[in-house]
């Protein structure tokens, strides 16, 4: 822990009784305890419920360290344009790490009382192909969970869990994933469904009938919390805060109604009561947020990056990136889908772009960067791929494919390392290195059929091409001006 922490201050903790816990939380990081566990939280205030969060961190004991010695509370710290906003939030009442004892984390989702199981685990957390959304079998994790009962990925947790449910009579908890991928719900259910088909039929088959897994839309930004902030709460509260979370005022949460029968009206918090919206299908909720939302995000990301800004605050204060992710929503991304019921795609794009300029949130551009090969295919390439069906071209969703191309091959255009943080970082990087010649360069990264369907590939190489050349010779900001 950094010394300039206050550890000497009284620590934060719990002010009530802790609720009995219904939901198990796999990955407890910043974004669902900025999100998910405030709407929780309210909703038991508002209707009662034994609802209580276990966290389970599937990896580092960090998040587990940092909540135990002040009883699993934390501050939640809303970051307004014009002031902010500070909240304790008590909702989690444990958590587990699974590497130290996943055996556990097994345990408390087998336990009776636990009615769904919650997921934020990031798009790479699915041990799955982001092209073809299957599981990935050939994944080290996936291959560890077929030959042992006791898992380390998200999928093999779901699956053992499950079957431990199953063999003692239970009926299966609700699948709630809360990751930004399309139809998450359906993804996740084909993913649990083809692993427990690999290691039991008759598991699958009843996971396939009973179980549930509603597809949802979550937002809220949630930048990265930092040691300065933990400094500063204290400064302002006189307590120490270990774990604290910071957000915008603004947040959504649209989940398909869907949940295990058997549990009837104990079957989910009442969600409805605090806000959220409980709908038949989420589908046009995802487009709209992941294509609109997530995808300028990681445009903005690398394009920001590579033009020398920290966060998106400051990428969109300079007017060629404003004009350039205006552009974006109005000409590429608000024509390629249907938007939800009674819902202005205009008005959306305005308030999202208030959002990006809010100063006091400090969204890092190379925090929205990570992961990229997990990302692109949900929130740019289906974009890209509806575009061109439709006879539409995308040539700043192509330029930002272009900046991506150029981020992972860990060298800015000012000739600087790039600490680059994603799964195929090794694969892209040797990729990249190996080409001489920009065409090159997009060829070989176009060839990774993790991320890009071949189709798709020969239809946009050429264009990306050309972007790269661009990008590369004369910067970012000439390049967007071009294209304005």
């Amino acid at each position: 822990m950094p010394a300039e922490l206050p550890t000497k201050l009284p620590r934060v903790s719990r002010t009530g009784v802790a609720p009995r816990s219904g939901i198990v939380h796999l990955g407890l990081g910043a974004f669902f305890r900025a999100h998910g566990a405030i709407y929780i939280e309210e909703a038991m205030a508002a209707s009662g419920g034994d609802w209580g969060i276990i966290g389970v961190s599937l990896q580092s004991p960090r998040m587990r360290d940092q909540l135990a010695p002040q009883d699993f509370v934390y501050t939640a710290q809303e970051l307004g344009p014009n002031g902010e906003t500070l909240r304790q939030v008590e909702a989690i009442t444990d958590v587990l790490v699974a590497r130290e004892d996943p055996q556990a984390v097994l345990d408390a989702m087998a336990s009776p009382e636990i009615r769904i199981v919650s997921l934020t685990v990031t798009e790479k957390g699915y041990c799955h192909d982001p092209a073809s959304g299957q599981l990935n079998k050939d994944h080290p994790d996936i291959i560890h969970d077929l030959d042992s009962e006791i898992p380390v990925s998200s999928p093999g947790f779901l699956v053992r869990a499950l079957q431990l449910r199953r063999d003692t009579g239970l009926p299966p908890f609700t699948v709630l994933t809360c990751d930004n991928l399309p139809e998450n719900g359906k993804l996740v259910r084909n993913i649990v469904i083809e692993f427990a088909n690999l290691i039991d039929t008759d598991l699958a088959k009843w996971i396939e009938s009973d179980g549930r897994f509603p597809s949802t839309m979550v937002d809220r930004i949630v930048p990265a919390t930092k040691p300065e902030d933990i400094v500063a709460l204290a400064e302002k509260t006189e307590f120490f805060d270990a774990a604290p979370v910071l957000h915008e005022p603004f947040r959504q949460w649209a989940v398909e109604d869907d949940f295990v029968e058997a549990y009837g009206a104990e079957a989910r918090p009442d969600l409805a009561a605090v806000g959220v919206e409980l709908v038949q299908d989420v589908t046009p909720y995802e487009h709209m947020k992941l294509r609109m939302l997530n995808g300028t995000h990681s445009a903005l990301a690398y394009l920001g990056y590579l033009a020398g800004y920290e966060t998106i605050a400051e990428t969109v204060a300079d007017p060629v990136m404003a004009t350039y992710v205006k552009s974006l929503w109005r000409r590429e991304i608000i024509p390629s889908f249907t938007p939800p019921p009674e819902v202005d795609l205009s008005a959306y794009a305005s308030a999202l772009f208030k959002r990006y300029a809010n100063p006091s949130i400090r969204h890092r551009t190379w925090q929205i960067a990570m992961d990229g090969s997990q990302k692109l295919p949900q929130r740019i390439l289906g974009t890209l791929r509806d575009n061109l069906d439709a006879g539409h071209q995308s040539p700043g969703l192509g330029t930002a494919i272009a900046a991506w191309m150029i981020y992972v091959g860990g060298t800015d255009l000012n000739g600087a390392p790039i600490d680059v943080r994603d799964p195929l970082s090794e694969k892209l990087a040797a990729l990249s290195a190996a080409a001489s010649a920009p065409g090159e360069k997009v060829a070989a990264l176009l060839g990774v059929d993790q991320i890009f369907n071949q189709d798709l590939a020969e239809e946009i190489g050429l264009d990306l091409v050309a972007a790269y050349i661009l990008l590369s010779a004369d910067g970012v900001r000439t390049v967007l001006e071009d294209l304005a």
